[in-house]
């Protein structure tokens, strides 16, 4: 996601210095460009020779090179960054940012920016909270910057409390957030119908017959398609998750004939695609009580009819330049249960679980899966997160929407 990025790291002189190796170390690895842009002080915590080595690039600290009298121009440097970030970020540094003043290379580079800039401040916990700082960071705010931050333990003072510069993996993850928001839809103007979670067949007033799925995977899916700027429609059985993207229409329900129902009605013509990731019951009781059973001696006896068949529907029913993705939870004879799904429902694409994976499926936040399209190639994919997982499926879909509309 950070490839071809032009990040500026400015480093102050604080002890979280040290952790601005590994944040080099992540943004390099991830393809960015980082250039890096210190105070004087800075040099006491942490070598120009080791962040030189690290970016691959000069460190700039001086406003003229001694030796040559070179000129290290803030402008130029302010106006190759993308991004600008400001950490570790004391409270001295940061109360000159808020005033303006500008005694050192690092400061007249962030008064001449025009890129964003992210501030990740680092100091003691009474320093922190000082309302001084406080004000000074509020100005910041008010100013557009973006502050990350500090987290909350051990500080080098020997007080605990909050004042910890945030770790660089989660200062990557607030870069990487920013670039997200801002690239390129990829799936602007388009509608996809998503299902999740599991549905729930009443037995009585109080049991039923369900699964354990938790729906992560359905709702991870939706999340990344609003992310590339679709209109998603989430039809989502009884789960505990929460929208994080209010773009998405949430549309609830608890049996499979509600889902059925859901899906036939907004799955018309609008809709560019629809990922089923819900895992309905296949089975529902012939009758359901009105009353809670109520315990005897005697054996209890349910008859299980099928419920309508979701995926089969919109197979029949998609149009020529719909794109239907199904899922499969397989325990045995995976790739061949798969297929046979594949080319049984119609699907374009089908995205293949299996319990043999461990921390996997039901109620985990990983998964691993096989993904096999409707002309019998097969896509194998590492154990990752499910929000992984779900952009995966997603790029998988967009690729099948650029083929069919060449």
């Amino acid at each position: 996601m950070l490839k071809g990025k032009k990040i500026l790291l400015g480093i102050t002189g604080s002890i979280a210095a040290y952790k601005s190796a590994s944040l080099i170390r992540l943004l390099v690895k991830d393809g960015a460009e980082v250039k890096v842009v210190i105070t004087p002080l800075t040099k006491e915590f942490i070598t120009p020779l080791t962040l030189s080595t690290l970016s691959g690039n000069p460190v700039y600290c001086d406003f003229f090179e001694r030796p040559t009298g070179q000129w290290n121009s803030h402008v130029s440097l302010s106006l190759w960054a993308d991004l600008f970030v400001i950490a570790p970020a004391t409270a001295n540094t940061i109360a000159k940012m808020s005033n303006g003043i500008a005694d050192n290379l690092l400061l007249t580079t962030y008064l001449s920016a025009r890129c964003p800039v992210f501030i990740a401040p680092a100091m003691d916990v009474d320093m922190y909270r000082h309302p001084t700082t406080q004000k000074n960071i509020e100005t910041l705010i008010s100013y557009g910057n973006n502050i990350i931050e500090p987290s909350v333990g051990d500080l080098a003072s020997g007080l605990s409390g909050k004042g910890r510069m945030e770790e660089p993996e989660k200062i990557i993850d607030f870069i990487k957030k920013y670039f997200s928001n801002i690239k390129k839809k990829r799936l602007a103007g388009k509608k996809i119908l998503v299902t999740a979670g599991p549905t729930y067949e009443p037995i009585d007033p109080v049991r039923f017959i369900g699964n354990r799925s938790s729906g992560k995977m359905g709702y991870a899916i939706a999340n990344t398609l609003a992310e590339e700027g679709a209109e998603v429609i989430l039809i989502s059985g009884p789960v505990k998750i929460k929208i994080e993207n209010p773009e998405i229409k949430l549309i609830n329900v608890n049996t499979a004939n509600e889902m059925y129902n859901a899906c036939i009605k907004h799955f018309d013509n609008s809709v560019h695609a629809a990922i089923l990731a819900a895992a309905v019951s296949d089975y529902t009781p012939s009758n359901k009580y009105n009353q809670k059973i109520k315990r005897k001696t005697d054996n209890l006896k349910i008859e299980l009819i099928p419920t309508a068949d979701i995926a089969a529907e919109l197979g029949k029913i998609k149009n020529q330049n719909q794109i239907l993705i199904g899922f499969a939870l397989e325990t045995n004879d995976e790739l061949q249960n798969a297929k046979e799904k594949l080319k049984s429902k119609n699907f374009d694409f089908i995205v293949l679980n299996t319990l043999a994976n461990e921390q996997t499926c039901f109620d985990y936040d990983t998964n691993k899966i096989t993904i096999i399209d409707n002309k019998n190639q097969i896509f194998e994919f590492d154990f990752k997160n499910k929000n992984d997982v779900a952009f995966d499926i997603v790029n998988k879909l967009i690729e099948t929407l650029d083929q069919k509309n060449k």
